[in-house]
């Protein structure tokens, strides 16, 4: 039996997605995830913010396993940076047998090593970038399957304007 589980980096969907100018709908996001993958687990890594309890309740409401970073200020920009919570959950789901191939939803090529230890190990199913013209070359040259978001944030996502530029309170996380 084949069990899938997905990784998210939060910060990675949610940035790429508001440049493109889409507010993802996290429920639909993940009835489409769950409708194309039947995962078992989708853990959605992020920076903890207290003021979002409440998104994240719903977050956890519609499927999703959060995995938290602490935050610091730094100036006006919050930083919770999650990819070695995401490494380290993974290698440790992989060890202990939590799946028999997963998903990593990124476009950061920090976790070129995570791919490649995963494609090495024949256990990636895919790589879904947010953003086909800012994943890095440090993720497509591994020779891997990657669907880009670019062509599929109509069916789980809203248009916005643009914003010349990005609203600090949401740097270096997910929307409240």
């Amino acid at each position: 039996m084949n069990k899938i589980n997905i990784y998210i980096d939060g910060n990675n969907l949610y940035r790429s997605a508001k440049e493109l100018g889409f507010k993802i709908d996290y429920r639909k996001f993940r009835g489409w995830l769950g409708q194309k993958y039947c995962p078992n687990f989708v853990y959605l890594f992020v920076g903890f913010i207290a003021e979002r309890i409440k998104f994240y309740e719903y977050l956890r409401k519609y499927g999703y396993v959060l995995i938290f970073k602490q935050t610091v200020s730094v100036g006006e920009k919050i930083k919770g940076n999650c990819d070695a919570e995401l490494i380290l959950r993974n290698v440790i789901d992989f060890y202990t047998e939590s799946f028999t191939s997963c998903i990593l939803i990124t476009g950061d090529g920090d976790f070129g090593c995570l791919v490649e230890f995963l494609r090495d190990k024949q256990s990636i199913h895919c790589l879904i970038a947010p953003d086909r013209n800012k994943c890095s070359f440090l993720l497509r040259n591994k020779n891997i399957e990657i669907t880009f978001l670019n062509d599929h944030y109509h069916k789980f996502s809203q248009t916005i304007k643009k914003a010349p530029n990005a609203d600090a309170s949401a740097q270096g996380s997910l929307p409240s």
